[in-house]
């Protein structure tokens, strides 16, 4: 397992603004790991896309075309 890099505070609001009126440190930590490991899998898409296209930088159209991709699933 990989260190969470993402603060749980951001979860805390995101779950609040969601419409929970608490929200456990667990559930955020949680939370946290769920988005780091979708983000990962979306930036590794994304890095695919733009070696595709004969880049070594990720654009924010790949970014937009993996998230995309991992929303459909």
């Amino acid at each position: 397992m990989t260190e969470i890099e993402i603060a749980t505070a951001p979860m805390h609001r995101l779950c609040k603004k969601a419409g929970a009126d608490r929200v456990s440190e667990a559930a955020a930590k949680e939370l946290a790991e769920a988005l780091q490991n979708i983000g990962i899998k979306i930036a590794k898409d994304a890095l695919d896309f733009a070696m595709h296209a004969g880049r070594k930088t990720i654009k924010a159209q790949d970014i937009e075309i993996a998230a995309k991709k991992a929303m459909e699933k």
